[in-house]
């Protein structure tokens, strides 16, 4: 079993993948206790996916990349980005001596480099393309595309557990079905003449 590390944690209910930047707008002093700390000490910190779905406990660890606006009231709305996801083994109420909470948790070490078969990435660049987005990456990983498809919490959920080959398989099936919808989209336009 591998070591658990105890972490800030900030339950919410959201999924982020490795490699998504996520908006975040944080009020609770507790909260801003921790972005005060994440920015000080240049701390990552849990986001545990807090939502009846999540048998399973997992959760994504982010770092803070930016703080967008600070109001005058002590609130902030910030970004942060995805860097791996992790098992939650036990999650407390306070994390030391601190007003946020805190989580042990067993990391996956989510492997960002690692790119897809030559088949998904060509999938990806025609459904990229058909966004109108030209320049894609020569190095993708599964990851890059399941947040290029915006998937559902129940999709995420799926998509996380599967191994490797099914994860190509699953994305792979996602891509056909969302390339099909914006061909139907662009055929449909020529169809219909505005008066």
């Amino acid at each position: 079993m591998e070591k658990l590390v105890r972490i800030p944690m900030f339950p919410l209910s959201i999924f982020p993948l490795p490699g998504e930047m996520v908006p975040l707008h944080i009020f609770e002093p507790r909260y801003r206790q921790l972005l005060k700390d994440a920015e000080d000490r240049d701390i990552s910190f849990g986001i545990y996916f807090n939502h009846t779905q999540n048998v399973n406990k997992l959760g994504s660890l982010v770092k803070l990349e930016s703080v967008i606006k600070r109001y005058p009231g002590g609130e902030s709305d910030i970004i942060v980005k995805c860097q791996d996801l992790f098992h939650m083994d036990t999650l407390f109420r306070t994390f030391r001596e601190k007003l946020y909470p805190g989580g042990d948790v067993q990391f996956w070490q989510v492997n960002l480099q690692e790119p897809v078969s030559a088949k998904l990435h060509q999938h990806f660049e025609e459904y990229m393309n058909l966004l109108k987005i030209n320049k894609v990456p020569s190095l993708v990983s599964p990851f890059h595309i399941a947040n290029e498809l915006n998937l559902d919490f129940d999709d995420r959920l799926k998509f996380v557990e599967l191994d490797n080959e099914k994860k190509e398989m699953f994305l792979m099936n996602r891509l056909k079905f969302q390339k099909h919808l914006l061909s139907q989209a662009e055929k449909s336009r020529d169809v219909f003449h505005l008066n």
